[in-house]
């Protein structure tokens, strides 16, 4: 088989694979790549003009790199047919047969089709050049894709570099020859209370990675995803990590609708162990754990509840820091219920602008109705009870078992919420 020296290559290869930061298998196939677009444009350059080159002609050519004989090979697979049309693709039956008897119409060899000729080297070497580096850079964008593919949804270190209309383009840390990549932080993902000030560093939820088709990865991270509350727990309380406490569910508003209405973050934990206050575990000795997490978070607001299977237990945790007297499940099968609270609870209940309990709701998962105690009215709420049972045959199955479960309630007068019990014992 004929062959192209290029006399140094494995040394070529090395360094490159060095200055570069890359695989030595990465610059091998950006060799190849370069190498069969220099065949290409000799290709083009004899004028054959009774092939007409299509952007998907050379598809079925290949190079072979030879590291031992510093050198390359061009390989073409052609289908074995009886009469052929195209030699670049086609090879007679006849012609095979004579090398290989066994061979038969519609299969397909391998052939070696390194031209001969002094002028190929030459021009190859220099259209090698030329390519080389972009097939460098895409290898390298390739790997740095893969890189942070797996990262995606996890949390990095990032450092403000500029702005781009209501964006913010910071810059990502990769180990691919490029110190750093550019990432994205959406408007919508950034925090009320961060100062962006170039240079300045934050930790990000890499929200999602995006194939770039001429700067690399497009990463577009976040500060205002449940993943970094989740994280920062967990790297902050060690009885997450070893999984003696779990985060059950998180609900964060880290851009309210209104301006008036600070950031804040629901969060439900649990735990199998019985001497163990999953609650307690999260805020730490005189609130210094959590307070980590709300200083890297710019002072959010945080509400540690503790998650119960009880659906009643865990909408009035959830509701916490407000006082809650009854809970009602006024229809489980569409996950409604209404809580009552006293009178000087409600503003506490439903928080500024709905926020509280709209995050309760999310985190939860019931609509929950917020209802004066004293003004409730439950001969009223039971026919309507009623009037529902009779329209929705779904929720007669469920109620004809037991009447008495057409409403669960739980008395929580004599308690107090979670966060407020833990801060006494605290104290």
């Amino acid at each position: 088989m004929s062959i192209v020296a290029l006399p140094g290559l494995k040394k070529m290869i090395e360094e490159i694979s060095q200055s570069h930061n890359l695989p030595k298998s990465a610059v091998q196939q950006a060799l190849r790549e370069a190498l069969l677009k220099g065949y290409e444009r000799y290709r083009r350059a004899q004028r054959l003009d009774r092939y007409h080159f299509e952007e998907e002609y050379f598809n079925n050519f290949e190079v072979d790199l030879d590291i031992d004989e510093e050198g390359f090979r061009v390989l073409s697979t052609k289908t074995i047919v009886e009469e052929v049309s195209n030699s670049d693709h086609q090879i007679s039956l006849q012609e095979v047969q004579e090398v290989a008897s066994e061979a038969q119409l519609g299969d397909s060899v391998v052939l070696d089709v390194t031209p001969d000729q002094s002028e190929f080297g030459r021009m190859a070497a220099i259209q090698t050049k030329q390519v080389l580096s972009q097939k460098l850079r895409d290898q390298q964008r390739k790997l740095i894709q893969e890189e942070f593919e797996e990262l995606e949804g996890t949390v990095l270190q990032a450092r403000a570099l500029r702005f781009e209309r209501q964006s913010v383009i910071m810059a990502i840390s990769s180990g691919f020859g490029q110190p750093e990549v550019e990432a994205e932080l959406p408007k919508r993902e950034q925090l009320p209370n961060d100062n962006y000030r170039i240079n300045a560093t934050f930790k990000v939820f890499l929200k999602k990675v995006r194939e770039g088709p001429h700067r690399g990865p497009q990463l577009v991270v976040s500060r205002g995803a449940a993943g970094l509350v989740v994280y920062l727990f967990a790297n902050e309380v060690p009885e997450i990590e070893d999984e003696v406490v779990r985060i059950v569910a998180v609900a964060r508003e880290a851009n309210p609708p209104s301006r008036h209405v600070g950031p804040r973050t629901k969060i439900a934990v649990d735990t199998l162990e019985r001497d163990v206050d999953p609650v307690g575990a999260c805020i730490g000795a005189r609130g210094s754990r959590i307070q980590v997490v709300v200083n890297e978070l710019r002072g959010e607001k945080i509400d540690v509840i503790r998650w119960s299977p009880d659906p009643s237990t865990y909408i009035a945790n959830a509701l916490s820091p407000a006082r809650v007297e009854q809970v009602l499940l006024v229809n489980p099968e569409g996950r409604q219920a209404h809580v009552l609270v006293p009178e000087d609870q409600l503003s506490l209940a439903i928080g500024k602008e709905g926020q509280n309990v709209r995050l309760a709701a999310r985190l939860t998962g019931w609509k929950i109705d917020i209802k004066d105690v004293a003004k409730y009215d439950y001969e009223a709420e039971h026919r309507k009870i009623e009037a529902l049972i009779a329209s929705s045959p779904d929720v007669d199955e469920i109620y004809e078992e037991d009447e008495e479960e057409v409403v669960e309630t739980l008395n929580l007068k004599d308690s107090e919420p979670v966060d407020e019990r833990l801060d006494q014992e605290e104290e």
